[in-house]
C-alpha cells in the first residue's frame, strides 16, 4: 500500500506558489458553501509515521481556510475520564457538526495500531478493533458525513533525516521525542501492522490516502486537492452508497407479539409493597456503595407506552441512591445541536464513568419507536438503527457497564383509564398532552414497533426486560429486584 508513496515526489517553490493560489481561493469557497448547506459534517484523519508533516499540514488547512470553523483534535494517552467509558467515547465526543470541518489527530486507528505493534493485543484483538472501526465509519458515512484519511508516510530513511533535523534545530528540537526514537526502531514492525489496518478500514465511503511526506509543497498541494475535490463532489449531491438495509426480521411477518403473553394481572397490596420497596431499595444502596463497584458504571434504561409508570420507577430507584453519584437524562426531540451531529451523539456523551449511574428516561430507540412510527426519519435509517444501537451497547458492556433495558407495558384499556385521571387531577395534568392522545390511536403501529426492537437488540449481554405495569407497584418492584440482581451478578 505504501510503494508508491516511497518514490520521493517534488513540486518547484514556483509551481507551488503558482497552485497555491487558486486552491486556497477554491477551498475557501468550497467551505463557505459548506457552511450555509449545513448539512454535511467533513470528518479529516490525520495518521502515518512521525515526522512526515501532520501537523504542518493541519496548519496550512487552517491557513488556506477559515479556521474558526475547523474543529482541530489531538489524541494522545487516554486520561482516566476517558478510561472509564467506551473506547470510542473521546472520539464521539470530538466530531465536528453539520457544515463544519473536523481535524483529527491520532484518532480511533493510532491506540490499536500502537497497542499490536508494543504487543499488548494480539491479532485477533486488532482485527475486532478493525471491525468496530469499519461499523464506526459506516455508521458516521450513513448519517452524512464526508470522511477522508490521510496517511502521511516516510521511508525508514527519510524518517530517520526527518527526526534528525529537527532534534538538530533548537527551534524544533522540542517536537522529537523520546517516543518518536522509540518507534522509529520499531519502523518496519509499525509498517506491517500499519499496512494491515490500512487495508482492512479503507472503503469508499472512508477512504485512506496515503500522501509521500517529504516533500512539503508535494504533501500540502496533495491533501489540500484531495479535500476540494471531495468537498465540490458531495456539495454537487454525489455520495456513495453504504448501506443497504436488512430484511425485517421474523416476527415482523408472522405477527409474534411478545407483549400479549405477558400477565397482566398481577397484583400487589400496599403493605406487601412497602415491605418489599424497602427492602430492594435497602439492596440496591448497598450494593451501590459495594468496593468493586468502582470498577463498574450502571446505565439504565427506560422506555414503555405512555403513562406506564417510567417516572414513578425511576423515583424509587433514585431514592435508593446518593444524589452525587446518578444523572438522570431525560429525552426529548432532539435540539439544534444534537440535530447537528450524528443519532447517537447525544447519549454518547452523556455515558456515566465508572462508580457512576446513568438513567435514560426514553433514549436512542426512539428512533425505532416514535421516529419509524411517525415518519420522522427515513427507513433505511431506522432500519440500519437495529446495528449501531447494538454496537453502541456492546461497546458500553466491553467497557465495564452493567446495561439494563425495561420496556414497561399497560394493556389499552388501563392506558385510557390513567389519561382520563390525569385529566381530572390538576396536579397531574401536565403529565398528559395532545401526543399522549395522538400515539394512542396508533397503538398498533407501536406494538409493531416494540416487537420488531425486542426481537432485534435483546441479547445476553443488554437483554430486554418487559414489565407488566398495569399494577404500579408490582412493576416497580420489579424493577428494583431485577436491577439488584444485574448489579450483584455483575459484582
Amino acid at each position: 500500500m505504501f510503494e508508491s508513496a516511497e518514490l520521493g515526489h517534488c513540486i518547484s517553490d514556483r509551481e507551488y506558489d503558482r497552485a497555491e493560489a487558486a486552491l486556497r481561493e477554491a477551498l475557501l469557497k468550497a467551505q463557505y458553501e459548506l457552511l450555509a448547506d449545513k448539512n454535511i459534517p467533513v470528518i479529516l484523519v490525520i495518521g502515518g509515521v512521525d515526522g512526515a508533516g501532520k501537523g504542518e499540514t493541519a496548519n496550512i488547512l487552517n491557513k488556506w481556510m477559515d479556521p474558526r470553523h475547523i474543529i482541530t483534535r489531538a489524541f494522545g494517552e487516554m486520561t482516566d475520564e476517558e478510561r472509564e467509558r467506551p473506547r470510542m467515547w473521546r472520539y464521539w465526543r470530538a466530531l465536528p457538526p453539520k457544515g463544519r470541518i473536523g481535524i483529527l489527530f491520532g484518532a480511533w486507528h493510532s491506540e490499536p495500531i500502537v497497542a499490536r505493534v508494543n504487543g499488548e493485543i494480539d491479532d485477533a484483538r486488532l482485527e475486532l478493533a478493525m471491525e468496530e472501526i469499519v461499523h464506526f465509519e459506516r455508521m458516521l458515512a450513513d448519517e452524512g458525513a464526508l470522511i477522508l484519511k490521510f496517511w502521511f508516510h516516510l521511508s525508514k530513511k527519510a524518517q530517520k533525516k526527518r527526526l534528525s533535523a529537527l532534534e538538530a534545530d533548537p527551534k524544533t528540537r522540542w517536537r522529537v521525542t523520546d517516543t518518536d526514537w522509540a518507534r522509529y526502531k520499531r519502523y518496519d514492525r509499525f509498517r506491517k501492522v500499519s499496512e494491515t489496518a490500512l487495508r482492512e478500514t479503507s472503503s469508499a465511503y472512508a477512504p485512506w490516502i496515503v500522501v509521500e511526506g517529504t516533500d512539503p509543497n508535494y504533501r500540502y498541494l496533495t491533501v489540500g486537492r484531495a479535500l476540494l475535490d471531495a468537498l465540490n463532489k458531495r456539495l454537487a449531491g454525489k455520495r456513495p452508497r453504504v448501506s443497504t438495509p436488512a430484511a425485517l426480521p421474523a416476527a415482523a411477518l408472522d405477527r409474534r407479539n411478545v407483549l400479549s403473553g405477558l400477565d397482566y394481572g398481577q397484583r400487589m397490596t400496599h403493605k406487601e409493597y412497602s415491605r418489599k420497596l424497602e427492602k430492594y431499595q435497602g439492596e440496591l444502596n448497598l450494593l451501590t456503595r459495594h468496593k468493586k463497584f468502582r470498577e463498574k458504571s450502571v446505565v439504565i434504561v427506560f422506555e414503555g407506552a405512555d403513562a406506564a409508570g417510567k417516572g414513578g420507577s425511576i423515583r424509587r430507584i433514585t431514592g435508593a441512591l446518593d444524589a452525587r453519584f446518578y444523572e438522570v437524562t431525560p429525552i426529548a426531540a432532539p435540539n439544534e445541536e444534537e440535530r447537528a451531529h450524528p443519532y447517537l451523539w447525544r447519549f454518547w456523551r452523556s455515558l456515566p464513568r465508572r462508580g457512576r449511574i446513568g438513567i435514560f428516561d426514553r433514549s436512542w430507540y426512539g428512533r425505532v419507536l416514535v421516529e419509524r412510527v411517525e415518519n420522522l426519519c427515513a427507513e433505511e435509517d431506522w432500519m440500519r438503527a437495529y446495528h449501531e444501537i447494538n454496537d453502541f451497547e456492546e461497546q458500553m458492556v466491553e467497557a465495564g457497564a452493567i446495561l439494563t433495558k425495561f420496556w414497561l407495558t399497560i394493556t389499552k384499556d388501563e392506558q385510557l383509564r390513567r389519561f382520563r385521571a390525569r385529566q381530572k387531577t390538576p396536579f397531574k395534568n401536565f403529565k398528559i398532552t395532545a401526543g399522549d392522545w395522538r400515539n394512542r390511536k396508533r397503538w398498533p403501529d407501536y406494538q409493531s414497533a416494540v416487537c420488531d426492537m425486542v426481537e432485534r437488540t435483546s441479547n445476553r449481554e443488554a437483554p430486554w426486560v418487559l414489565v407488566p405495569a398495569n399494577d404500579k407497584y408490582s412493576a416497580r418492584i420489579h424493577i428494583l429486584k431485577t436491577l439488584c440482581e444485574r448489579i450483584e451478578a455483575a459484582l
